[in-house]
């Protein structure tokens, strides 16, 4: 298996479909994806677009729906949730179909759609989805990173490392997934830096520093850090809609 790792969405080459994908935004919208399905959620349907979410959250039943969505960091106004995985608690959640878009994530999903098989990922399910990756054995693997507005995030390559390190230590083989890509060497190599000390990466972060200046995150660094913390798998079960697998 062959991992090859882009930092962002924009650096996926257009209209290619590989035959498996992980996506990561790990602060936050792949960590709340995560939490929220482990919680009961139904799903989770992943829009870049408002106005496609809001036509299709119009169109779920108003007891079985909520909207999810942040831009710049902060709830979109009206919106039921944004984008913490502290707010997707089961008595929130279950049963229930997350609508949801925020700024980098849900672009990052929307890019990598047409994967045979397409996974969301964080810190918080890294061996989960290591794991499901060995049991479908592709041959290659595309790792995007959400970044942040088309820029790189250290929070998302180091995750991306995670992975990684992961994939070699359940026994994927080191030259057999690093070989031939430096993104990839090099997200491993940030992660044999920071894996003692994850929390303090993400708070490093220009985004974790965004998040700092809106207010008190603490618990959202604390939850969005907890290495292998989870089971769950966010599958794309169908163009958009990711469940528990």
């Amino acid at each position: 298996m062959q991992v090859l790792t882009f930092h962002t969405p924009e650096r996926v080459p257009a209209g290619d479909a590989p035959a498996a994908a992980v996506v990561i935004d790990v602060l936050r919208a792949t960590t709340t994806m995560a939490w929220a399905l482990h919680n009961g959620a139904e799903a989770i349907q992943a829009f870049a677009d408002l106005a496609d979410l809001e036509a299709a959250a119009a169109a779920w039943p108003a007891d079985r729906r909520l909207r999810a969505g942040e831009r710049g960091g902060a709830r979109l106004e009206g919106f039921d949730l944004g984008n913490s995985p502290l707010a997707v608690t089961p008595d929130t959640v279950a049963g229930r179909r997350l609508f949801m878009s925020t700024t980098n994530g849900t672009r990052s999903l929307d890019r990598v759609r047409g994967a045979g098989l397409l996974l969301a990922m964080a810190l918080v399910n890294r061996t989960a989805v290591a794991r499901r990756l060995l049991a479908a054995a592709p041959a290659e693997v595309w790792v995007v990173g959400s970044g942040w507005e088309g820029a790189f995030s250290l929070e998302d390559t180091l995750a991306a490392g995670a992975l990684v390190a992961a994939l070699i230590e359940l026994g994927a083989g080191d030259l057999a997934v690093l070989a031939g890509n430096d993104e990839t060497c090099a997200a491993h190599a940030l992660w044999q830096q920071w894996q003692h000390a994850p929390e303090q990466a993400l708070r490093l972060a220009s985004h974790g520093q965004r998040l700092i200046r809106l207010g008190d995150h603490d618990a959202d660094f604390a939850c969005c850090s907890a290495v292998d913390s989870l089971t769950v798998v966010p599958q794309q079960a169908e163009p958009g809609v990711l469940r528990a697998a």
